[in-house]
Protein backbone atom coordinates (compact mmCIF):
# COMPACT_ATOMS: atom_id res chain seq x y z
CA UNK A 1 0.00 0.00 0.00
CA UNK A 2 1.14 3.55 -0.71
CA UNK A 3 -0.08 6.67 1.14
CA UNK A 4 1.02 10.10 -0.10
CA UNK A 5 0.46 13.45 1.63
CA UNK A 6 0.14 16.55 -0.55
CA UNK A 7 0.44 20.26 0.23
CA UNK A 8 1.60 23.29 -1.74
CA UNK A 9 5.41 23.29 -1.63
CA UNK A 10 6.21 20.06 0.27
CA UNK A 11 8.23 21.83 2.95
CA UNK A 12 5.72 22.24 5.81
CA UNK A 13 2.41 20.43 6.12
CA UNK A 14 2.83 17.35 3.94
CA UNK A 15 6.30 16.38 5.20
CA UNK A 16 5.11 16.90 8.78
CA UNK A 17 2.15 14.59 8.11
CA UNK A 18 4.45 12.07 6.38
CA UNK A 19 6.79 11.92 9.39
CA UNK A 20 3.99 11.63 11.97
CA UNK A 21 2.19 8.94 9.96
CA UNK A 22 5.40 6.99 9.37
CA UNK A 23 6.08 7.01 13.14
CA UNK A 24 2.54 5.76 13.79
CA UNK A 25 3.00 2.94 11.27
CA UNK A 26 6.28 1.97 12.94
CA UNK A 27 4.63 1.93 16.36
CA UNK A 28 1.72 -0.17 15.02
CA UNK A 29 4.07 -2.65 13.34
CA UNK A 30 2.70 -1.81 9.88
CA UNK A 31 5.66 0.06 8.37
CA UNK A 32 6.86 -2.86 6.26
CA UNK A 33 3.59 -3.01 4.34
CA UNK A 34 3.01 0.70 3.70
CA UNK A 35 5.04 3.15 1.62
CA UNK A 36 4.65 6.74 2.78
CA UNK A 37 5.58 9.76 0.67
CA UNK A 38 4.76 13.44 0.36
CA UNK A 39 4.81 15.96 -2.46
CA UNK A 40 3.84 19.50 -3.35
CA UNK A 41 1.45 20.77 -5.99
CA UNK A 42 4.10 23.30 -7.04
CA UNK A 43 7.78 22.97 -7.78
CA UNK A 44 9.12 26.08 -6.01
CA UNK A 45 10.96 24.13 -3.30
CA UNK A 46 11.97 20.92 -5.12
CA UNK A 47 15.25 19.64 -3.70
CA UNK A 48 15.09 21.78 -0.57
CA UNK A 49 14.91 20.50 3.01
CA UNK A 50 11.89 20.90 5.25
CA UNK A 51 11.12 24.42 6.50
CA UNK A 52 13.30 24.90 9.62
CA UNK A 53 10.24 25.81 11.72
CA UNK A 54 8.51 22.55 10.75
CA UNK A 55 11.69 20.60 11.45
CA UNK A 56 12.08 22.25 14.86
CA UNK A 57 8.54 21.33 15.91
CA UNK A 58 8.93 17.75 14.69
CA UNK A 59 12.31 17.35 16.37
CA UNK A 60 10.97 18.74 19.63
CA UNK A 61 8.28 16.05 19.56
CA UNK A 62 10.64 13.21 18.68
CA UNK A 63 9.93 12.82 14.97
CA UNK A 64 12.38 12.36 12.12
CA UNK A 65 13.13 15.52 10.11
CA UNK A 66 15.13 14.21 7.13
CA UNK A 67 13.34 15.44 4.00
CA UNK A 68 13.88 16.60 0.44
CA UNK A 69 10.96 18.42 -1.19
CA UNK A 70 9.36 16.91 -4.29
CA UNK A 71 6.59 17.89 -6.67
CA UNK A 72 3.66 15.64 -7.53
CA UNK A 73 4.61 13.10 -10.17
CA UNK A 74 3.29 9.80 -11.52
CA UNK A 75 4.57 7.94 -8.44
CA UNK A 76 2.62 10.29 -6.15
CA UNK A 77 -0.52 9.98 -8.25
CA UNK A 78 -0.32 6.18 -8.18
CA UNK A 79 -0.74 6.12 -4.38
CA UNK A 80 -3.61 4.08 -3.00
CA UNK A 81 -4.55 6.98 -0.73
CA UNK A 82 -3.80 10.60 -1.62
CA UNK A 83 -4.12 12.78 1.46
CA UNK A 84 -4.81 16.46 0.77
CA UNK A 85 -4.09 19.11 3.39
CA UNK A 86 -6.48 21.75 2.02
CA UNK A 87 -9.25 22.19 -0.55
CA UNK A 88 -6.91 23.44 -3.27
CA UNK A 89 -4.75 20.34 -2.94
CA UNK A 90 -7.85 18.14 -3.04
CA UNK A 91 -9.05 19.82 -6.25
CA UNK A 92 -5.64 19.47 -7.90
CA UNK A 93 -5.44 15.80 -6.98
CA UNK A 94 -8.99 14.97 -8.03
CA UNK A 95 -8.34 16.65 -11.37
CA UNK A 96 -5.25 14.46 -11.82
CA UNK A 97 -6.54 10.98 -11.00
CA UNK A 98 -9.34 8.95 -12.60
CA UNK A 99 -10.53 7.65 -9.20
CA UNK A 100 -11.31 10.75 -7.11
CA UNK A 101 -12.35 8.57 -4.15
CA UNK A 102 -8.62 7.89 -3.54
CA UNK A 103 -8.31 11.57 -2.55
CA UNK A 104 -9.15 12.34 1.07
CA UNK A 105 -8.78 15.32 3.36
CA UNK A 106 -6.44 14.61 6.29
CA UNK A 107 -8.70 16.16 8.90
CA UNK A 108 -11.60 13.94 7.81
CA UNK A 109 -9.89 11.28 9.96
CA UNK A 110 -10.02 13.49 13.09
CA UNK A 111 -13.16 12.62 15.07
CA UNK A 112 -13.11 16.13 16.58
CA UNK A 113 -13.16 17.84 13.19
CA UNK A 114 -15.42 18.05 10.16
CA UNK A 115 -14.81 15.97 7.03
CA UNK A 116 -14.08 19.13 5.05
CA UNK A 117 -11.73 20.87 7.51
CA UNK A 118 -8.33 22.00 6.26
CA UNK A 119 -4.87 22.05 7.79
CA UNK A 120 -3.95 25.74 7.41
CA UNK A 121 -0.66 26.77 5.84
CA UNK A 122 1.69 27.95 8.62
CA UNK A 123 4.37 29.23 6.21
CA UNK A 124 3.62 32.96 6.49
CA UNK A 125 2.71 32.90 10.17
CA UNK A 126 4.69 32.58 13.34
CA UNK A 127 6.13 29.45 14.95
CA UNK A 128 2.92 28.77 16.88
CA UNK A 129 1.25 27.89 13.58
CA UNK A 130 3.58 24.93 13.16
CA UNK A 131 2.67 23.64 16.62
CA UNK A 132 -1.02 23.95 15.73
CA UNK A 133 -0.46 22.09 12.45
CA UNK A 134 1.28 19.28 14.34
CA UNK A 135 -1.66 19.04 16.77
CA UNK A 136 -4.09 18.77 13.82
CA UNK A 137 -1.98 16.10 12.14
CA UNK A 138 -1.58 14.08 15.34
CA UNK A 139 -5.36 14.22 15.91
CA UNK A 140 -6.05 12.81 12.42
CA UNK A 141 -3.34 10.16 12.16
CA UNK A 142 -5.03 7.50 14.37
CA UNK A 143 -8.09 7.52 12.09
CA UNK A 144 -5.97 7.29 8.95
CA UNK A 145 -3.94 4.51 10.56
CA UNK A 146 -7.15 2.59 11.25
CA UNK A 147 -8.20 2.91 7.61
CA UNK A 148 -4.82 1.67 6.42
CA UNK A 149 -4.84 -1.18 8.96
CA UNK A 150 -8.12 -2.43 7.42
CA UNK A 151 -6.68 -2.31 3.89
CA UNK A 152 -3.23 -3.81 4.50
Amino acid sequence: MHVSFVCTGNICRSPMAEKVFRAALDEAGLAAGVAVTSAGTGGWHVGEPMDPRAAEVLQRHGYDTAHTARQIDSHTLSADVLVALDHGHRRALRDSVPEPDRVVMLRSFDPGSTDDAEVPDPYYGGPDGFDEVLRMIEAAVPGLLERVRKEV
